[in-house]
């Protein structure tokens, strides 16, 4: 009997004591040619995203799915997402530079912090860059591209999660992780280009075990991604 109270009064405590579920949207890991990597390693599903931050789709895409991928298929484990970039001008180039100098913990947080404020940064990157052409010539790329961050809104992106002048200084004067970045670009260009019907490549394109999907939208690639095994 006494026995039996214990375990009575005790099993509420052992539930309450029961750990949360492991959020795996907070675990990122940078691959050796310096791609992120959100969520568990171990997932089942393996999602690649090839991603240009001067992209409408891009951005349409990164608003839309956020709630199911990232709230549910990467939250629980199921699937990770490797975005990787795809450049395309000296803005989108300014972009990265800023959501990469952010580093592992910051990246995805502002990466949609860059898509989710497209239609402000960029009208005024162009405008800025129209106006200021003669005198951006005249730069150094660093200094260009540093001038273009300014100019769009986009350093103050980066100073909201954090950054702090001196480094985003430092990572536009960065010239291995340029270097990387381009590397990267080329790729994905490649990568796209092939796996795409002719004149149709662009971006987002996806990559899902292994599998392309170069011209699918956020409600196609949710079936793949579930049919996959994402939950």
């Amino acid at each position: 009997m006494i026995r039996s109270l214990f375990a009575l009064l005790l099993a509420p405590l052992l539930i309450g004591a029961a750990p949360a579920p492991r959020d795996w949207t907070k675990t990122v890991a940078r691959t050796a040619d310096g791609a992120f990597v959100v969520g568990n390693p171990k997932a089942k599903v393996k999602l690649v995203e090839y991603l240009s931050y001067t992209c409408p789709h891009c951005a349409h895409y990164a608003g839309e799915s956020a709630p199911t991928l990232r709230d549910r298929f990467v939250r629980s484990g199921s699937t990770s997402v490797e975005m990787r970039h795809a450049t395309r001008d000296d803005l989108d180039l300014a972009a990265t530079v800023i959501a990469r100098c952010t580093g592992p913990a910051g990246f995805p947080r502002t990466t949609e912090l860059i898509f989710a404020r497209q239609g402000d940064w960029f009208p005024r990157g162009l405008e800025f860059r129209q106006a200021n052409g003669s005198r951006l010539a005249l730069y150094p790329t660093a200094g260009k591209l540093r001038a273009l961050a300014d100019g769009s809104g986009l350093t103050d992106i980066g100073r909201a999660q954090g950054l702090k002048d001196a480094a985003i200084d430092a990572c536009f004067a960065d010239t291995k992780g340029m270097l990387q970045i381009a590397v990267m670009s080329d790729q994905s260009w490649k990568t796209i280009a092939a796996a795409s019907p002719p004149g149709m490549g662009g971006t987002p394109t996806f990559v899902v075990n292994g599998k392309p999907y170069p011209t699918l939208d956020w409600a196609g690639l949710e079936k793949v991604l579930r049919a996959a095994g994402a939950k």
